[in-house]
């Protein structure tokens, strides 16, 4: 019997793109409809022989398909899903599909957190292919040791990227709860995605959620320098918890201040060194719960350490875009105080006392509501001047929030006169870190072009 045609809606967004690879290379028939038909997601899927259509249009469903899968991009309203509704067709979410068609017989890894999911997921899925366990895995980023965001597997495990955010319009959990992990890492706990969750308990709840899920047998790895985890594992745990940070079995001794070189500590025992090309102390953190969850698998923590050794990191995470005349224009996706903050840091460490000029973009749809934002200017306050994007539609002021950094922020309305304001500002040496979640309207490349003609 043949393998079921879906038609996935919002095909176009890494999660769902990475539900078309791995359902293509299942053996399924596949075929999709996004409003963002472009490259290089398009291209992707077109190599995979996945039939797209772009445009939200009622004929772009496929009725003569075995499922709608509807990604949580689509809403009421929009005319493909009220055209699913009325005509009575067959739907379920990315994240139900994927649980029933894909995790249901695998040894899931689960990697959840406000912050870190994505490179911890990326190193976790590294390690267990250098081990030779050839895992699964569907990850919100792209990792530089595969150039793919998702793939099938050739074994039991599958490593995921447990994301808190909603799951469809007719399922408000989290997609986390879906995943049925055995090995759950909790990274942190904090306030985010405003646009869905009232309050910072109401985020608790659906982390305790996945908690539940978690069987005896499994293993829960948790970061014991965050109080919000011990909180929400104080609400019931029925696995076996392994903590990792400062007061957890798993320790990490730095070797280097930028986190480049850091031992390795399991219930006081040296496991090893890691050295590598990563740097800040949260990718440290985030290296432990990587080894931990490793070993709940069955890998050395010996492994491990040499494993990451050879991590090329993930893209758009501290990634190098291009060096002109003395200027280094990076790109990190970090769009939260905690994260940037970190990230800043991280930099700092790296480069000293090199100018680091930092440039930012409020996008995120709790930003754009004005959460966090009285917690932005401390963030930031370790760069040396700070540019950020204020565009009209912001409903707070960019000046006000953050009038603490003083003259070392400058405010801009749009992409190139901000891009200008930096160009007016740095000097030969500088280290540019670009931040946001989105693509910043190419502002990387602006300023790499504005270097290079300033020669």
């Amino acid at each position: 019997m043949s393998k079921q045609h879906i038609h996935i809606l919002g095909i176009c967004g890494t999660f769902m793109g990475g539900i078309a690879a791995i359902a293509r290379e299942a053996g399924y028939t596949v075929s999709g409809v996004d409003a963002n038909v472009y490259p290089p997601m398009s291209t992707q899927l077109e190599k995979l022989g996945i039939e797209l259509s772009e445009g939200y249009a009622a004929d772009n469903i496929r009725r003569d398909a075995d499922v709608q899968v509807v990604g949580n991009a689509m809403s009421r309203g929009n005319p493909v899903t009220e055209a699913v509704l009325n005509e009575n067709l067959k739907y379920t979410s990315g994240p139900q599909w994927l649980s029933e068609q894909v995790l249901q017989h695998k040894w899931v890894l689960a990697v959840a957190g406000t912050h870190g999911k994505t490179t911890t997921s990326s190193m976790l899925a590294w390690i267990l292919e250098w081990a030779n366990m050839s895992p699964g895995f569907l990850i919100g980023g792209v990792p530089g040791n595969f150039d793919v965001s998702a793939r099938l597997g050739g074994s039991d495990f599958f490593v995921i990227e447990a994301d808190e955010y909603d799951t469809a319009f007719f399922d408000k959990r989290s997609k986390f709860v879906h995943y049925r992990p055995r090995t759950l890492v909790l990274n942190n706990l904090e306030f985010d995605h405003a646009d869905i969750f009232d309050d910072l308990d109401a985020i608790k709840r659906q982390f305790h959620h996945v908690i539940r899920t978690v069987p005896e047998n499994g293993m829960l790895i948790s970061n014991a320098d965050e109080p919000n985890l011990d909180d929400t594992l104080a609400q019931g745990a029925w696995t076996p918890v392994q903590r990792f940070g400062k007061e957890g079995g798993w320790q990490a001794e730095l070797v280097s201040a930028d986190g480049s070189a850091f031992k390795v500590i399991f219930e006081g025992a040296e496991q090893g060194e890691v050295r590598w090309d990563t740097i800040g102390q949260h990718n440290v953190s985030n290296a432990l719960a990587a080894i931990a969850a490793a070993r709940h698998v069955g890998v050395r923590p010996q492994d491990s350490i040499r494993a990451l050794a050879e991590f090329k990191g993930v893209k758009r995470r501290m990634e190098v875009k291009g060096e002109a005349n003395g200027i280094r224009v990076y790109d990190d996706f970090a769009h939260h105080p905690t994260a940037i903050e970190t990230t800043v840091a991280g930099l700092r460490n790296k480069v000293g006392s090199e100018r680091i000029l930092a440039v930012f973009e409020p996008r995120s749809n709790s930003l754009r509501a004005g959460a966090h934002s009285e917690g932005l200017g401390a963030s930031l306050a370790a760069a040396d001047e700070v540019f950020v994007l204020e565009p009209d539609e912001l409903n707070w002021s960019v000046s006000e929030a953050m009038q603490s950094l003083g003259d070392k922020l400058q405010v801009a309305p749009t992409v190139s006169s901000l891009a200008q304001r930096v160009a007016a500002s740095w000097q030969p040496g500088d280290h540019v870190l670009v931040m946001s979640n989105g693509g910043f309207g190419g502002i990387h490349q602006q300023l790499l072009d504005l270097a290079a003609e300033s020669a």
